[in-house]
C-alpha cells in the first residue's frame, strides 16, 4: 500500500486504519474516517487538510496555501480547483461555483476549524462549514492557479441511496422550501441531469417528513438564508 510505504520513509507519516461499509454514500462515511484520524493527532498544528485518495496535486500547492493564509489573518479556508480528465484533456470539474471549496481538497485554519465545532457528520458537510466559517467572521478562498487533478470525477461511485442525499441535505441546512427548490435547479443542471431535480426534491420532503436534525442552529440558518438571498440578488441585478 501507497501509504504504508510513506510511512516506512517518512517518519511524519502515520497510517490509520478503519473500517465502514462497502455501501459508497457521500457525507458520512467521509467524515467518520477524517475524525478517526483527527483524534490521533495532538494540538501544535496550524492548519489542517481533509484531502482525498484520488488526487495529484501541483508541486507548489501546500506552499501556496500557506503564504494565503499567513497574508490573511481572518482566512479560514483555502483551496484549489478540481479538475478531471476528459477525452485526455484536464477540464475544470464544474459542479458548482469557482469561489466553493471542494470536499476533496478542504483545507482548514485552526481557529477556523475550532470555532465550526469540526465537520458535520452528513451530506451537505463541505457546504455547511464555509457558511458556518462565514457566520463566525472568516473567509474562505479558492486559487484557481492551484489545479488538481480529480482521478475520479465526484458521484461517479455513489449508490443510488445518495441522490436523495443532496435534497436532505438542504433541508437539514435549514435552506427553507424556495430556497432547496432554486439548489436543487441548480445542482441538477451542474450535473446535466434534470431528472436529479426531482430526486433532490424529494429527499428534501423527506427529511422534513421525517423531522431530520438539522446541522446547524436556528440563527447559522437564519444567517445561511440571508447570505444566499443576497447572493442571488446580486447575481440577478447585478448589485
Amino acid at each position: 500500500m501507497l501509504v504504508e510505504a510513506f510511512s516506512r520513509s517518512f517518519p511524519n507519516v502515520t497510517l490509520v486504519n478503519t473500517a465502514s461499509s462497502n455501501q459508497h454514500l457521500p457525507g458520512q462515511k467521509i467524515i467518520n474516517a477524517f475524525n478517526k484520524g483527527l483524534n490521533c493527532l495532538d494540538d501544535d498544528y496550524e492548519v489542517i487538510c481533509k484531502f482525498d485518495a484520488d488526487l495529484i496535486f501541483p508541486e507548489n500547492y501546500l506552499e501556496t496555501l500557506a503564504l494565503h493564509y499567513k497574508n490573511d489573518p481572518k482566512l479560514g479556508m483555502a483551496s484549489g480547483h478540481c479538475y478531471i480528465e476528459r477525452n485526455g484533456e484536464w477540464i475544470y470539474e464544474n459542479l458548482t461555483s469557482k469561489d466553493h471549496i471542494r470536499g476533496p481538497v478542504k483545507s482548514y485554519r485552526k481557529a477556523c476549524f475550532e470555532a465550526i465545532g469540526g465537520l458535520q457528520n452528513s451530506m451537505g458537510w463541505d457546504t455547511v462549514d464555509e457558511l458556518v466559517a462565514l457566520y463566525f467572521g472568516w473567509r474562505f478562498q479558492t486559487d484557481s492557479s492551484l489545479k488538481v487533478k480529480h482521478l475520479k470525477p465526484t458521484g461517479s461511485t455513489y449508490s443510488k441511496q445518495a441522490k436523495y442525499l443532496q435534497g436532505m441535505a438542504l433541508y437539514k441546512m435549514r435552506s427553507g422550501l424556495i430556497l432547496a427548490l432554486l439548489s436543487a435547479v441548480k445542482l441538477a443542471a451542474n450535473k446535466g441531469n434534470f431528472w436529479l431535480f426531482f430526486d433532490y426534491t424529494r429527499g428534501y420532503f423527506k427529511a422534513r417528513r421525517d423531522n431530520a436534525p438539522f446541522i446547524v442552529t436556528a440563527n447559522q440558518g437564519k444567517f445561511i438564508r440571508n447570505y444566499r438571498w443576497k447572493k442571488i440578488y446580486t447575481k440577478v441585478f447585478g448589485a
